[in-house]
């Protein structure tokens, strides 16, 4: 192979058909754009989801449901990771670094699942009804 013999692949390049160019280029008078109508006329289209005039389906359709830019912030940490966690006190930069909760997280809050053997405080961490009383019974405890 030599650089003056390099092709490009087979079917890679075509023409660029040019419209409006007499009976004998198969694409003269309507230049492939059909009879009449919108879609037919220099800068005759619409926009995006428009049905021509027919109320638009995204706006037949209910709106439903709302997700708060808040809840990135939110994290829950399970009892069972609790137990596996070395710290006998646990706060929220200790949960960043063991990689139990996002580096984004503001608000920790300890759920029941899984089981806790050993005691742990919690500062500044939450904990639903059922996870506290897990903790207190293991002989941990809750501090604000």
């Amino acid at each position: 192979m030599e650089l003056n013999t390099i092709q490009p692949a087979a079917g890679a390049k075509h023409a660029k058909r040019r419209v409006g160019r007499g009976i004998g280029s198969g694409l003269g008078k309507t230049a492939g754009r059909g009879h009449k109508g919108q879609k037919s006329r220099s800068g005759g289209y619409h926009k995006v989801g428009f049905e021509g005039g027919q109320m638009p389906l995204q706006r037949r359709l209910p709106k439903r449901g709302f997700k708060s830019a808040q809840l990135q912030f939110n994290a829950e940490v399970t009892l069972g990771d609790l137990n596996k966690l070395e710290a006998s006190e646990v706060d929220l930069l200790t949960l960043k670094q063991a990689g139990l909760v996002s580096q984004l997280a503001k608000r920790v809050k300890v759920i029941k699942t899984g089981e806790i053997t050993r005691a742990v405080v919690l500062k500044n961490v939450g904990a639903t009804a059922g996870a506290k009383q897990a903790i207190e019974a293991a002989g941990g405890s809750l501090a604000a």
